[in-house]
C-alpha cells in the first residue's frame, strides 16, 4: 500500500497556516474510490462549500482504482483548503468495505465521516451529521433515505429501487435487535465517533460496511439524519450482480457467526444434499448399476454439493488457511466416515442401550451430524496456529 499526503492550498477560502501545531481534525471524511476520476474535483469541490471553518476536516481518500483517480487526487488536493490523504491499495482486500476500514485506521479526528465518491451524497450533510452526533450524545448518526424527509430520488430505475428495498427488508428482518432504530442499514453515508470503532473485529466484505459496523461493532446509541440520495455525478455504478453475491456471502456470515447459527446453516445445507444425493441414485440404478455401488457413488455427489456451498457460503472468509485440495480431501473424509460410523453406532445403541431401530437411528444421525460439524470446523476450516503463537495467560 503506498500512502500520500498532500497539504492543502486555497480552494474558495485561503489555507491558514497556523503558527503552534494543529489540533487533530474534529472530522475525518473517509471516501472510498475505485475508478472515480470524474468526481474527484467535484467532490472536493462541494465539501469545501459545504463544511464550515469552524469545524476543522482532513480527507481521507482510500483508492482501489485502475485507472487514473489517484493522479486526479494529488492534482486537486494542493487546492484544497484541508488536508487531503491518499491511500492507494494493491490489493483491495475486503473490497469498499474494507477500504472504509483502512480510512478508519488512518482517521486523526474524533468523528469520522464515511461517504462515497461518486458526489451522491451530498456533502453538505456532513456538519449536520456531526453536529447531530454532538447534541445526542449518538456514537453512530446513520444518513438515511427511509426516514421523514429522506428519498432515494439517486436510484436509477424501478428495478434498482426494488433491489435496495429487498435488501434492506432482508437485513432487518435477520438482525432485528442489532439493527433496531436504523432505518437505512443498507446506507453508505454515516458518521461515527472513532472511539466507538474496534477495527480488529471487522470483517468487511464488499460494499455494505455500515451493515458490518452494526452487527459486529454498534455504538450504544445510534441517530439519523434524513438525506436525499442524488444522482450519480461522472461514471458507471459499481452495483453488479458479483458485488450482490458478495452481499449476500456476507450476510450469511454475520448471521452465522455464532456457533448454534453456523451449525443451523450447517445442517440445512446438509439437507439440500439430499437432492444431487438421490437424483444420482435414481441415475446409476436406471443405468443398470446395484444399488449398493450406486448409493457409495450417489453420496460422492452430495458430498460435492455440500461442500461447494460450505466453501461458498458458510466458510468462504476462512478458505485461506488451507490449501483447496487439501481442504476437499480433508472434507470427503469426514463426510465418508459418517456413513461408517453410522451403522456400527446404531448397532450399539439397539443392542447395549436397549433402543429400538428407529429412535437409535434418529440419535445416531444427530450424533453423527454433531460430530460432523465439529470434525469441519476444527479439521478443515479452522484456522491453523502458527508455531510461535501462544495463548495468552
Amino acid at each position: 500500500m503506498s500512502h500520500e499526503s498532500t497539504v492543502p492550498g486555497a480552494l474558495g477560502r485561503p489555507a491558514v497556516r497556523p503558527a503552534v501545531p494543529p489540533e487533530p481534525a474534529a472530522v475525518t471524511i473517509v471516501v472510498p474510490t475505485f475508478n472515480e476520476s470524474g468526481n474527484i474535483r467535484q467532490l472536493l469541490r462541494r465539501t469545501a462549500e459545504s463544511v464550515p471553518a469552524r469545524l476543522p476536516c482532513e480527507v481521507v481518500f482510500v483508492d482501489d482504482s485502475t485507472d487514473d483517480t489517484p493522479d486526479v487526487i494529488r492534482a486537486a488536493a494542493p487546492d484544497c483548503p484541508f488536508p487531503v490523504t491518499v491511500l492507494h491499495r494493491d490489493e483491495p482486500v475486503g473490497g469498499l468495505g474494507g477500504a472504509v476500514v483502512e480510512g478508519m485506521r488512518a482517521a486523526g479526528a474524533d468523528w469520522i465521516v464515511v461517504m462515497d465518491g461518486d458526489c451522491q451524497h451530498p456533502p453538505s450533510l456532513v456538519p449536520e451529521l456531526v453536529a447531530t452526533g454532538e447534541r445526542t450524545k449518538a456514537g453512530l448518526v446513520v444518513a438515511s433515505r427511509y426516514t421523514p424527509g429522506g428519498s432515494r430520488a439517486g436510484l436509477a430505475g424501478g428495478y434498482r429501487v426494488a433491489v435496495s428495498r429487498a435488501a434492506t427488508w432482508l437485513t432487518k428482518a435477520l438482525f432485528p435487535r442489532r439493527l433496531r432504530g436504523i432505518s437505512d442499514p443498507m446506507s453508505g453515508f454515516f458518521a461515527i465517533r472513532r472511539a466507538e470503532v474496534t477495527a480488529d473485529v471487522l470483517k468487511p466484505l464488499g460494499y455494505k460496511i455500515l451493515l458490518e459496523l452494526a452487527v459486529r461493532d454498534r455504538p450504544g446509541t445510534v441517530a439519523e439524519v434524513p438525506f436525499v440520495f442524488e444522482e450519480r455525478f461522472a461514471g458507471e455504478s459499481k452495483s453488479t450482480a458479483r458485488e450482490g453475491l458478495r452481499f449476500l456471502r456476507h450476510l450469511v456470515g454475520l448471521r452465522t457467526a455464532a456457533p448454534p447459527a453456523r451449525m443451523i446453516v450447517f445442517g440445512l445445507i446438509g439437507l439440500s444434499g439430499f437432492v444431487p444425493n438421490l437424483a444420482a441414485l435414481w441415475a446409476l440404478t436406471s443405468a443398470g448399476l446395484h444399488y449398493l455401488p450406486a448409493e457409495i457413488v450417489a453420496n460422492q455427489f452430495g458430498v460435492a454439493w455440500n461442500f461447494l456451498l460450505l466453501e461458498r457460503l458458510l466458510f468462504h472468509d476462512r478458505r485461506r488457511h488451507r490449501h483447496w485440495a487439501d481442504r476437499t480431501l480433508r472434507f470427503a473424509l469426514i463426510a465418508n466416515a459418517d456413513l461408517v460410523l453410522r451403522i456400527p453406532l446404531i448397532a450399539l445403541l439397539v443392542a447395549q442401550f436397549g433402543l429400538a431401530v428407529l429412535p437409535a437411528t434418529a440419535l445416531a444421525l444427530v450424533i453423527t451430524f454433531v460430530l460432523r460439524f465439529a470434525g469441519t470446523e476444527a479439521l478443515v476450516y479452522l484456522p491453523r496456529r502458527r508455531r510461535g503463537d501462544r495463548r495468552p495467560r
